[in-house]
């Protein structure tokens, strides 16, 4: 079978799936690489081929499926067969098989997440008394992630996971809020790094929890320990106006200015902010006009962010450098702040007018160099190299500003 009747096999057979509402199977064959190969050969009534549609499916997804996927198999199959129903010389059957891993390093614990992270995050939740399953009960919650009906029962009275966990946490009743932490059929503690960080996910879902301050601050507590093992929870996208939650590794060679602008932005709870500091990492090395446009609206936000916080009026007209003007006045970052008979008063004086003058030069250099201004057709945009010194540059003023604002907020009245 050639590529183009394949294709076009598939693309009946999955706007059959679609019609019937069998979406699992239809999702199958529209986002998953098919390769067709023949099986057998039947000499019988002129003879038939008999091939294979095979579907290779990411490890994880194959995993979740379960005992799902033969009848998966089957409803593709099946609408295999109603396409070719009056060609006697060709049969196909579909089969979901793991996609080969092809990574050259597996054997490596790299991107493990070590076992003391996964305890001290599940010692937090306790410590918060944080109900993990949420509006949930524990069998919806744990039915999103596994297929409970192939996990054993540790009650003999019942064939299943499913069934034992609901005699004993909703009939019942009698186990402890947290049991699922250490229950060995989840593989939490010990078990693949993914599973773990798809349970987290799950636990600031927003169909799991709705309360915003409290996802932000679950979230928050979760990345204090995955980003010291290289991973962290991100927000991927949004659902009916709440975040979803996904994880990530953050890379090795990821830039530091740019991790320490997202602890910043933790520390001040900005969800904008944070969001900027995304579009900040991913746009450095492939898009430096869009980095160098983000690390200044990076620097507004941060100014803005404060200002209200402290019931500085502004307005819509006012530009960066005003912005930075009214902050540093409220904030009381001016240089003549500083006495002549403290060590290096004149470098502490220049350090402190030039940081203050950062925000003027990022908003021209944005101006010349970013996003926001139509170019000509000789425009020649900078290089990375640039990017990174115009984030930095913006982090560094965000990151002083930010640390110089909470030693005001914790400061006696007295002081």
């Amino acid at each position: 079978m050639d590529k183009e009747d394949l294709e076009q096999l598939l693309a009946t057979a999955h706007a059959m799936l679609q019609a019937d509402a069998q979406h699992d199977a239809a999702k199958i064959v529209r986002e998953y690489s098919a390769q067709a190969e023949q099986t057998g050969y039947d000499n019988w009534n002129g003879g038939t081929e008999f091939w294979d549609v095979y579907f290779a499916l990411p490890v994880a997804e194959f995993s979740r499926l379960g005992t799902s996927r033969t009848v998966l198999e089957e409803q593709i199959s099946e609408k295999f067969r109603i396409v070719l129903e009056h060609d006697n010389q060709h049969s196909y059957a579909a089969k979901l098989v793991p996609a080969k891993v092809t990574s050259h390093d597996w054997r490596v614990q790299e991107f493990s997440l070590p076992r003391q992270a996964r305890i001290n995050i599940f010692d937090g939740m306790r410590l918060e008394n944080v109900d993990w399953s949420g509006r949930l009960d524990d069998v919806d919650f744990l039915g999103r992630l596994y297929d409970l009906q192939t996990l054993p029962s540790g009650d003999s009275r019942f064939k299943d996971a499913a069934g034992d966990i609901w005699q004993h946490r909703i009939n019942n009743d009698d186990w402890e809020r947290d049991w699922v932490y250490d229950d060995e059929r989840f593989q939490l503690i010990d078990g693949p790094a993914d599973m773990f960080l798809r349970f987290l996910c799950e636990v600031v879902h927003p169909v799991v929890r709705q309360e915003q301050d409290e996802v932000k601050k679950l979230v928050t507590q979760f990345n204090d320990q995955l980003r010291q093992c290289k991973w962290e929870l991100f927000e991927e996208e949004r659902i009916a106006g709440r975040p979803r939650y996904w994880y990530r590794r953050i890379p090795k060679n990821a830039d530091r200015s740019v991790s320490r602008g997202r602890t910043v932005a933790d520390a001040l709870d900005a969800g904008w902010m944070a969001m900027e500091i995304e579009r900040l990492e991913s746009a450095v090395e492939r898009d430096p006009a869009l980095a160098i446009g983000t690390a200044k609206e990076l620097v507004e936000t941060c100014c803005k962010t404060i200002l209200t916080r402290r019931n500085i009026p502004f307005t819509k007209s006012e530009d960066l450098g005003e912005l930075t003007k009214k902050l540093t006045k409220e904030l009381h970052l001016v240089p003549e702040g500083i006495t002549d008979e403290t060590k290096g008063a004149d470098n502490i004086r220049l350090v402190l007018r030039n940081l203050t003058q950062l925000t003027n030069n990022l908003a021209q250099l944005r101006g010349l160099y970013g996003t926001g201004h139509g170019r000509d057709g000789q425009h020649r945009g900078l290089q990375p190299r640039h990017a990174r010194l115009a984030v930095a540059s913006a982090i560094a003023f965000v990151d002083f500003v930010v640390a110089t604002y909470n030693q005001r907020e914790h400061r006696p009245k007295n002081a």
